[in-house]
């Protein structure tokens, strides 16, 4: 029998660059789509349905001396062909909970600390999501949560400190917002702009310029950064952090045709970018609600930002050019690929409909699309 693989496993290899080889028994379409990646991994890609007789035909495609991780969508088409490689004498692992179990693991890492606060990094690292937790004496701030809103009670729990705040940049598009529940689990008071539309309770943030909580003044001041979508919002922590939603990213900026208003949230995305972020330092560091790349993306220091000043050198035809030509880089590079089931997940995190986790999980599996919109 095959030994299983955790999505953590084989998350850690990826972080760390390690080698490794991924059997892939997904339909050829579904893996052209969204898969493992990783700099460091190998692929092979074969249906499962055609090793249902056998692997003998893949077996001289298969590596001798390196980890191989059998992967399907749930965990049962994987674990068949792991076991088969077993009995050919070949050693493999098959990824627990298949690709749902990928979609949905948070791991955590460190990005700042001083006197005042702790702030720490959620990467869903099968989806591109990055959410963040501020920790200062006894009190948590959540930014962007996803739906898994045990881990982030539990972090808090473990600092020794309670969640009081929680805030959504904007009304995501391509993942399920876990800031409702988080708020309902802790009473904690949540917040998001009014210009999104939704239909439940929450405080408005268009009536904050700032948020504070505890003694030491942890100041979350709300900049008003719409583009990506009109009430997205970044938020400016200390003078030392931006987190920037998805208005910034390290490699470019927040795609605005999801609301098929390409040319005016983009003109929107584009005053944004030349008055508000223009003000603020370079030695900002920014730490985003996407990425697309993680090889590209993830820094030195083993987080996903950079600084302000980093970023702009990167992105010189984003941040140093004039409207039109801006205009002109933005509707060029507008895809016609919208998130999967976008509609779908901007009407639940409106409130507008409900879904149980099983609908949840189909609705949010596949890549992150939120961050398309770069600067090569």
């Amino acid at each position: 029998m095959a030994n299983e693989v955790t999505a953590q496993q084989i998350a850690e290899k990826v972080w760390n660059k390690e080698s490794a080889f991924i059997l892939d028994v997904r339909n050829e379409s579904d893996f052209a789509d969204w898969k493992i990646e990783g700099e460091n991994l190998e692929y092979l890609n074969v249906p499962y349905f055609e090793l249902i007789d056998g692997i003998e035909p893949i077996l001289d495609k298969l590596p001798k001396n390196q980890d191989i991780f059998v992967v399907c969508a749930k965990e049962g088409s994987s674990k068949m062909v792991a076991d088969m490689l077993e009995e050919a004498g070949v050693q493999a692992s098959y990824l627990k909970g298949g690709m749902k179990s990928w979609s949905e693991y948070l791991r955590q890492t460190k990005v700042y600390e001083d006197s005042n606060m702790t702030v720490y990094q959620f990467v869903r690292i099968g989806k591109g999501c990055l959410s963040y937790m501020v920790i200062s004496d006894g009190e948590a701030l959540v930014v962007d949560p996803s739906r898994f809103v045990d881990q982030y009670v539990e972090v808090a729990k473990e600092a020794g400190a309670v969640i009081t705040h929680v805030v959504d940049s904007h009304l995501h598009a391509d993942h399920i917002s876990g800031g409702i529940l988080l708020s309902e689990k802790t009473g904690a008071a949540y917040y998001l702009m009014k210009s999104e539309g939704a239909v439940f309770d929450f405080n408005p943030l268009e009536n904050y310029e700032t948020i504070e909580f505890n003694q030491v003044k942890l100041e979350v001041l709300a900049v008003k950064t719409p583009g990506h979508t009109p009430g997205s919002v970044s938020f400016f922590v200390n003078d030392t952090l931006l987190f920037s939603g998805d208005t910034i990213f390290v490699s470019g900026l927040g795609r605005p045709d999801l609301g098929n208003k390409v040319r005016e949230w983009a003109n929107d995305l584009y005053e944004t970018v030349s008055s508000k972020v223009s003000q603020i330092a370079d030695d900002v560091i920014v730490l985003p609600g996407h990425y697309a790349d993680l090889d590209e993306e993830l820094n030195k220091q083993g987080y996903v930002g950079s600084t302000l000043g980093d970023i702009r050198k990167r992105n010189e035809n984003m941040f140093q050019t004039t409207k039109e030509e801006f205009l002109h880089h933005v509707e060029q590079s507008a895809s016609s690929v919208k998130p999967p089931n976008f509609e779908d997940i901007v009407a639940l995190n409106r409130g507008e409909r409900t879904a149980d986790t099983e609908r949840m999980q189909e609705l949010e599996i596949g890549p992150n699309r939120c961050a398309v919109h770069h600067t090569d």
